[in-house]
């Protein structure tokens, strides 16, 4: 199976040139030519499995050709040793939480960055190579990344994250690590540490370090990331039926995980596309206009906070059409399909906030500001689309744990959420990060000094 870019100049390459190259040598992403798909008696073969087994047949669909069936199962084993659990919602017939901070970063970009790593030491091992991963967070990628990849002998890792649009706990999951993690705090916006990373992916001057990337543009990120609709489809649903997903989205990893998923077989109704205040795609699902949002708006919800998330390109290629990494549209999408696909709104912060009062007081149901964009999101759904979504499972994804964001439950519920192991004792661990200026030549001139040859 071959990937191709976004951009369509690039050579097609394998999956283990993708995910080490991380961006295509055009500026675009890579994407499958096609998509696997399940039958529906492999599908119903599913509900016996455990998340791990999931994970197995999913990716076992794409990397048949690559990776020997044991050392995926192995693996998968490994990536996979903490629960996912369904949560049914108290006086909301048919709706379930479907939590994904159960992980050693308490966030669900765990599911995928685990899992890279343990392929990209795969790959690298049969190589005999290193890497140096630049990656750009707003909140979480960070601190799963620098936990995934920490103390790899033959992987060096840097992040950068906009200094004030983090939590002080998702900054200390990434700052308290050291070793092969160094982390820099960037005056700025999301989107600036995105472009910086991006200008020195382009930069031929820097293909001496072996650059690669852990954000979500990586092709590796995204197909773990379809295994856990799956797994809710399987563990909720009845044969043949279609479930309804509301994602929470920012860089729109997580969602296109789950439009991979559709293109396999899985049987989803629609996809709820909750957005913040950052609503260049609701308003483009709305009008057909895409805008860029420069600088993005800073949201409580602060991991969503992108103006022009990576991964549209992908989602206006799979839809048929073409998107360059400015955002500019060259190739129309199929717009019609993308609205029946998918239901897209942006909920503000008052709106975010008055969520997580409600949930917590009409169904004693703990949500931190992403998962509370996606409750708002598939409630607004449920009452636009009642025909559509009455009587059927729906699903709300739950990104980050509560615990990561303490001052916002505390102001809002009156009360301090309980912290999970991953995050006990993390306050009083010392930090080693260093600010950066917003300019490519300075971030340049480091990486050069820091870790050329």
């Amino acid at each position: 199976m071959l990937y191709h870019s976004t951009n369509l100049k690039a050579e097609p390459v394998n999956f283990g040139a993708a995910l080490l190259k991380g961006l295509a040598e055009d500026g675009g992403l890579f994407m499958p030519e096609r998509y696997p798909t399940f039958t529906a008696a492999e599908l119903e073969n599913l509900r016996a499995l455990d998340y791990p087994g999931v994970a197995f047949e999913v990716l076992h669909k794409f990397l048949a050709d690559e990776l020997p069936a044991d050392d995926l199962r192995r693996l998968v084993n490994d990536a996979y040793d903490f629960p996912v659990p369904l949560e049914a919602v108290e006086n909301a017939p048919g709706r379930h939480v479907m939590r994904l901070d159960q992980g050693p970063t308490a966030s669900f970009k765990d599911f995928a960055a685990r899992m890279m790593g343990r392929l990209m030491q795969h790959f690298l091992g049969k190589e005999g190579r290193r890497l140096l991963i630049l990656t750009a967070t707003s909140g979480d990628t960070g601190s799963a990344i620098a936990n995934a990849f920490y103390g790899l002998d033959n992987i060096q890792v840097v992040v950068l994250f906009p200094t004030t649009e983090v939590t002080a706990r998702q900054r200390k999951q990434m700052t308290t690590l050291g070793r092969n993690i160094r982390v820099l705090s960037l005056d700025g916006k999301f989107d600036d540490c995105q472009a910086l990373v991006k200008l020195a992916f382009n930069d031929r001057e820097l293909d001496p370090l072996q650059l690669s990337s852990a954000n979500s543009i990586n092709i590796g990120r995204l197909l773990p990331q379809a295994v856990y609709y799956f797994h809710a489809w399987a563990k909720l649903t009845k044969p043949g039926e279609e479930i309804v997903f509301s994602v929470p989205s920012g860089n729109f990893g997580d969602l296109m995980g789950g439009l991979i998923a559709k293109k396999m077989g899985l049987p989803v109704r629609r996809f709820v596309v909750a957005t913040n205040e950052n609503d260049e795609f609701p308003l483009y699902w709305e009008n057909g206009e895409y805008h860029v949002i420069a600088p993005s708006r800073n949201c409580i919800s602060s991991a969503m906070n992108v103006g022009h998330p990576s991964n549209v390109a992908r989602l206006i290629a799979m839809y048929g059409g073409v998107m360059d990494e400015k955002g500019r549209i060259h190739k129309p999408a199929d717009l019609d399909a993308i609205r029946r696909d998918m239901y897209a709104v942006s909920v503000t912060d008052a709106q975010t906030e008055a969520t997580i009062r409600d949930a917590w007081r009409d169904h004693r149901l703990l949500l931190e500001p992403h998962g509370a964009v996606a409750w708002a999101g598939l409630s607004r759904y449920a009452a636009a689309q009642l025909a559509e979504a009455e009587g059927r499972t729906c699903v709300s994804v739950e990104t980050a744990h509560p615990a990561k964001f303490p001052e916002k439950i505390i102001e809002l519920l009156g009360f301090d959420p309980a912290l999970p192991p991953s995050l006990a004792g993390l306050d009083d661990k010392p930090e080693h990060v260093a600010p950066l200026d917003n300019d490519y030549p300075a971030f340049k001139a480091m990486l050069q000094e820091r870790y050329g040859s």
